[in-house]
């Protein structure tokens, strides 16, 4: 690692080091660091320090909490399972907090149980962080039926399953379908 980039990342855990010893609570910090990208390319990644605003991955992320978002991760970086992720939904002006539960190349399947659906990530019960299946209903499992009949039960390249923290749902893949890459625009660090 050159010097200019060892005093960049320094200076940054000197600032938030330091944010956190005096109890500061911005809701936004900005900060641009390069990372090598798996190709050993410099990615840049804008950083910032945001609150999280509601409760739907509520225990994991609480309302109020700060968090460290990564602005750019994904132009030079893979999307994984599990990984958090902020991602611009239409009709809502703010980005949404979700986990990414299934990802390109994955067998999707909705299996029948009582009350309701659980959503099958190859072949295996989807959870959530508190180890409890996901259980859809509705509208919800229509939307995702169509999904698994239309991509004969394959996420497609570029597509994505965003879940909340909540098993019974929120605003997440099970009201608006499989997102798009493009979509996500950070990855969110605890």
């Amino acid at each position: 690692m050159d010097k200019i980039k060892f005093l960049k990342i320094l200076l940054i855990v000197l600032i938030l080091a330091g944010s956190a010893l005096l109890g500061v609570r911005l809701s936004r910090k900005v900060a641009m660091v390069s990372q090598p990208a798996n190709n050993h390319e410099v990615c840049p990644i804008k950083i910032e320090e945001r609150i999280v605003r509601g409760s739907s991955m509520s225990p994991l992320l609480e309302n109020g909490q700060a968090v460290k978002v990564l602005f750019d991760y994904y132009n030079c970086h893979e999307i994984k399972r599990e990984d958090i992720v902020l991602f611009n939904y239409a009709g809502n002006p703010n980005p949404l907090l979700k986990v990414v539960k299934g990802i390109p190349g994955d067998k999707f399947e909705l299996r029948a149980t009582t009350g309701g659906w659980n959503i099958l990530i190859n072949r295996k019960i989807v959870k959530n962080f508190e180890d409890e299946p996901y259980l859809i209903s509705g509208n919800r499992y229509k939307m995702l039926s169509l999904y698994e009949r239309d991509y004969k039960g394959v996420i497609p390249e570029d597509a994505y399953l965003l879940l909340s923290n909540q098993i019974s749902g929120s605003v997440d893949s099970t009201k608006f379908g499989l997102v798009d890459k493009s979509g996500i625009i950070a990855k969110v660090e605890i």
